[in-house]
């Protein structure tokens, strides 16, 4: 089968290589997939310049996140059967290893999705919405389900009325907006390219602040709120803006910290003054997974797809996710 591969040490996406590698055949209890399409997280872009905390230390395979078409089943599974239309969660047990094995994250430490085919055990497997195409449905498992997470499982669920805030325009915060918006939540969104405002405002967002216009933005959602400040943040920035989200915090909010992409310091006193909560959001569950796509089958949501990129045109796609001049997520076509 044809697949790409990271060599162990890479520090560029330049180093993306295609190879051939022998196509898997699953073992009892386990199902293979023939992919269809992959999408690109942040994190994707860190294994492949070298600045991930979990270096390579071998040839691997990239992507966390793909979908496709089951195309043998393995003795003893019976939830899935030949032609289901399948992704699989983030992190798995490895296929080599046994079935209660730990979860291991896809892309790293596991080969990834940016392949032909994959083996999975049955108990990862997830099926797609029913009206999801198989680019759509390479969106969901660790993006999409991050979002959920966030808003709904980690602490106290978010709630008819309440405000989100959203940062920037990647795939978790695009997915927060949608289903906040779901939820009947207003949502705050930020953004530094007035390019994006239209596309945000589309997708449901009340207001949008341009933190390159206002670099103090928590001030800037305070004033939005009128001093009562947001009830959840989707906190994508790390360290870097982890204080500004605090001080945009309402008495009793929570924060889901998901990305770390900036570096900086915060005050602690700042969420015990306001009996804030903050979450470590670490994806999640396939339970979490098959929630998610219940509430968006219930509510016609479809994932915001910048690009969809030929197989052959990957490190393409990878210096489009580089960029940051995209929305939603950037799909490969397998």
């Amino acid at each position: 089968m044809r697949a790409y591969v990271i060599p162990s040490g890479a520090n560029s996406v330049d180093s993306l290589r295609a190879v051939e590698r022998p196509d898997p055949k699953p073992r009892p209890g386990q199902v293979l997939v023939g992919l269809r399409a992959a999408s690109l997280n942040y994190r994707d872009q860190m294994i492949a310049t070298g600045q991930y905390f979990q270096p390579l230390t071998r040839d691997t395979v990239p992507l966390s996140d793909g979908a496709g078409e089951v195309l043998e089943i393995g003795a003893g599974v019976t939830s899935v059967v030949p032609g289901d239309k399948v992704a699989g969660t983030f992190s798995q047990p490895d296929p080599e290893g046994p079935a209660s094995g730990a979860p291991q994250a896809r892309g790293v430490p596991l080969d990834g999705m940016l392949c032909e085919k994959v083996v999975m055990w049955e108990s990862v497997v997830v099926k797609l919405p029913r009206h999801y195409s198989f680019s759509q449905g390479a969106c969901l498992p660790c993006a999409g389900v991050t979002a959920w997470n966030c808003l709904f499982a980690a602490g106290h669920p978010v709630r008819p009325g309440q405000t989100v805030l959203v940062q920037g325009t990647g795939g978790v915060s695009i997915w927060a907006l949608q289903f906040a918006r779901m939820a009947g939540c207003r949502v705050i969104a930020t953004t530094s390219q007035e390019s994006k405002v239209a596309k945000l405002k589309a997708l449901g967002a009340s207001d949008i602040i341009n933190y390159r216009e206002h670099e103090n933005w928590d001030q800037r959602v305070m004033e939005l709120t009128e001093g009562r400040g947001v009830d959840c943040v989707v906190e994508v920035g790390g360290a870097g803006t982890l204080q500004r989200s605090l001080n945009a915090l309402a008495r009793g909010g929570k924060i889901g910290l998901i990305g770390v992409m900036t570096q900086g310091t915060s005050n602690p006193h700042t969420l015990m003054l306001k009996a804030g909560h903050l979450h470590g959001i670490l994806v999640g569950d396939r339970d979490l997974f098959v929630q998610m796509n219940a509430a968006i089958e219930a509510n016609g949501i479809q994932p915001v797809i910048e690009q969809i990129y030929a197989f052959e045109d990957a490190r393409e796609a990878f210096n489009k996710a580089a960029s940051g001049q995209f929305i939603g997520k950037v799909v490969i076509s397998i």
